[in-house]
């Protein structure tokens, strides 16, 4: 371990300690596990999962002791500027995700149409059948009104099982917590900051629960997705490979 690493550690220890907070606390209001917290204030980097996840750790702690995130994560770098930490480092440029939110907010703004849409048509049906049938008969034949035709869906075959896996890239618009359940066998609870992404694979499927599902910018294999929900909703999803292809944004 490199002179001074003990910094880091020592600093997050009295700052959590001058508040009288136990590990066991803190890690119920982040959801971090305890043997994470000891292991940043033992400066033992080879107990966390890595990259993002080590630093969205690092400011779930700093929030709770009272020390100023960034600062501390900046902190964090420098005393581990290692790949494991840096890797995906939002003070590394990231991809412009202009165009791709561009895409997006056209899916979004069709699905919001295609939603007022249907319940309107519906009624419409409604009231043509009903006063069709309370109405007395005439000897006048009325036309029959045209049918209306409804959008194919989109077809996308199902993934075979065993094939490639499906990956999920998930980018945080705004501080979140997400929930994983892979394949039905692993679960992973994650705290992420604004600006951050990681990717996730399943063979078979991945339930997310997700604090706020509209701070959540999603692609699947490469493809961007639609909305997972509206600003501060709190959502739970499944997606598979049976039915990945209904949270595909139109091309």
């Amino acid at each position: 371990m490199a002179e001074g690493a003990a910094d880091f550690g020592t600093m997050m220890k009295r700052a959590r300690e001058a508040r009288g907070l136990p590990l066991r606390d803190i890690a119920k209001s982040t959801k971090i596990s305890t043997s994470a917290l000891e292991a940043l204030e033992r400066n033992d980097i080879s107990r966390l999962p890595g990259g993002i996840f080590s630093r969205a750790f690092v400011r779930a702690f700093a929030v709770e002791v009272g020390l100023d995130p960034e600062e501390t994560v900046r902190a964090f770098i420098a005393q581990f500027p290692h790949d494991v930490v840096t890797a995906g480092s939002p003070e590394v440029p990231q991809e412009d995700f202009a165009a791709v939110e561009g895409s997006r907010q056209s899916a979004r703004t069709a699905l919001k149409l295609v939603a007022i849409a249907v319940p309107i048509v519906g009624l419409v049906l409604w009231a043509t059948t009903f006063r069709t049938a309370s109405s007395p008969p005439v000897a006048v034949d009325e036309p029959t009104p045209p049918a209306i035709a409804e959008p194919a869906p989109v077809a996308i075959e199902p993934l075979a099982v065993g094939g490639e896996p499906l990956t999920f890239e998930i980018v945080a618009i705004r501080a979140l917590t997400v929930e994983l359940l892979i394949d039905e066998l692993r679960r992973e609870t994650h705290t992420i900051a604004g600006g951050d992404r990681f990717s996730v694979q399943a063979e078979r499927e991945l339930t997310m629960t997700l604090s706020d599902a509209g701070a959540v910018q999603l692609a699947i294999n490469g493809q961007p997705a639609v909305s997972l929900g509206a600003a501060g909703e709190a959502r739970t999803v499944q997606i598979g490979r049976r039915n990945y292809g209904a949270f595909l944004a139109s091309q």
